[in-house]
């Protein structure tokens, strides 16, 4: 839904006291203009602390610098018109006991007389007080009709002609605020640079924009390719999947996956398959350290975490891969952290459950028995996937991956039939490092690394599977236990 029809059905709703968070006054206030001439078509009045009303009716006084006026004055419209009165800044006197009862008393000659006050503000809370009286609603981050026309109105200025290049740049704006879309092009106007490097631009600003939001970070996938060996079951569920965005798919009834978890053994490529399934899609990728949530200072967390889920949004259609999701449920201060980790778990949880956006989640987990049970119910998650180190095949497969990367004509060569026989047990990053020991060893030696070096490197590795042996044990009993898919 449009932040316009959300404001147009809040209004319709009987709602007369709004409270908007948001950091993007500018933005909200042409908003507001637009639904006002969409539903009233009459005047809307703008108040700040400084100027006062500045387009103020004959009866009103300015009420500069004295915002409980601001509220008395409204009282003194008494026209049959409805009427929007917008109020920037107004968290700062929320707090303040004679303009907290004033709202109270306001509300009711609002719903009586048919006008709607509009509160701006930058604090993420209202006073609990005023929690039945006001609506508390978050400006979202510019949609995709937004963007665009913030790109088109600045091109028209220049002499640029970027007509079939628009779409490209206005993807890779998308999780930026208004503000920062006009700030970067005004940048790259200062620049001399092509199309392509006008997008590569913008995609390093979000990667340093998605940095600044702790724990969040964006992966452009487009670098380089990425091959993904095994994981046959996981692969054919999600190629059955790939409609996000799709016209046809929403045409025919089908929704868009909600995501998948994954569960296994370190060092298997849950967290490559997510970079996979970004590069198969063709759609942005998130990863969320789950961990760098959490904050000292109170309500920071429940605000970074809130920050997270805006972001993922409006990049949407995207993937928000999170990484080791058993983190949240195993925080040393759970019981002594005022409740911080409760109540972000609670945020998470209800959007994974009610949201209806086109982010598909790929958690990853290393261990099943620290999450709980509401985490793992269907709704959540489409599908729980198990993770289990590669047979024999899948082993072969992970070989020549890695060895097609570092020697693309001469991978043929090496034994990969018998390095799979002897590594049984090794995890896909096992195998990785096994290929760079060799090639190590044959660095120093001045030579071409060979099959010998890799057999020695295999011989010489401990994996996982032996060091953790019970614990891998009985996740693997877990895993084909019946209660989840195999990846």
């Amino acid at each position: 839904m449009r932040f316009e029809q959300k404001i147009q059905k809040i209004t319709r709703s009987n709602n007369h006291l709004v409270y908007i968070y948001t950091k993007e006054e500018e933005r909200l206030e042409n908003i507001l203009l637009r639904t006002n001439k969409d539903l009233f078509k009459s005047q809307i009045y703008v108040w700040d602390f400084i100027e006062g009303y500045k387009n103020r009716p004959n009866d009103f006084s300015s009420c500069r610098q004295n915002p409980l006026e601001a509220l008395v004055s409204i009282e003194k419209h008494k026209t049959i018109d409805t009427i929007i009165f917008f109020l920037k800044d107004f968290h700062f006197f929320l707090n303040d006991v004679t303009i907290n009862r004033k709202v109270k008393n306001l509300y009711k000659w609002l719903k009586k007389n048919n006008k709607y006050v509009f509160m701006s503000g930058t604090d993420l809370a209202i006073p609990t007080s005023l929690n039945d009286h006001i609506t508390y609603i978050k400006l979202p981050l510019p949609n995709e009709n937004e963007i665009k026309w913030e790109v088109k109105n600045f091109f028209n200025q220049t002499n640029l002609n970027i007509k079939q290049y628009s779409e490209l740049i206005c993807k890779a704006y998308k999780g930026f605020s208004s503000k920062q879309i006009k700030t970067s092009l005004l940048q790259l106007l200062e620049k001399d640079l092509t199309i392509s490097e006008i997008v590569q631009t913008i995609l390093k600003e979000k990667s340093e924009n998605f940095h600044s939001i702790s724990g969040l970070q964006f992966y452009d996938i487009n670098k380089t390719l990425i091959k993904l060996a095994g994981f046959n079951n996981l692969k054919i569920w999600l190629k059955l999947r790939n409609i996000i965005s799709s016209q046809k798919a929403n045409a025919y009834g089908i929704k868009s996956p909600k995501g998948i978890l994954l569960v296994g053994i370190q060092g298997t490529g849950k967290s490559l398959s997510a970079k996979s399934i970004s590069q198969e899609w063709n759609i942005p990728l998130l990863k969320l350290d789950i961990g760098k949530i959490f904050a000292s200072t109170l309500g920071e967390s429940e605000n970074r975490i809130e920050k997270v889920i805006e972001v993922s949004q409006a990049m949407s259609p995207c993937i928000l891969w999170i990484d080791e999701i058993e983190k949240i449920f195993t925080k040393d201060h759970n019981n002594n952290d005022s409740g911080t980790t409760q109540r972000v778990t609670s945020i998470l949880l209800n959007w994974l459950s009610d949201r209806q956006d086109e982010v598909f989640i790929l958690a990853t987990a290393n261990k099943i028995n620290n999450l709980p049970i509401e985490m793992l119910r269907k709704g959540r998650f489409d599908e729980i996937f198990f993770v289990d180190l590669p047979n024999f095949k899948e082993r072969m497969d992970i070989f020549r991956v890695h060895l097609t990367k570092v020697r693309p004509i001469t991978w043929n060569k090496y034994n990969i039939y018998y390095f799979s026989k002897i590594s049984n047990g090794f995890s896909g990053a096992e195998i990785e490092q096994a290929v760079m020991n060799a090639m190590y060893s044959g660095f120093n030696e001045s030579r071409e690394f060979n099959s010998c070096d890799i057999i020695n490197s295999i011989d010489h590795l401990i994996p996982v599977a032996e060091t953790h042996n019970q614990e891998i044990r009985k996740m693997r009993q877990w895993g084909y236990s019946g209660k989840t898919q195999i990846a």
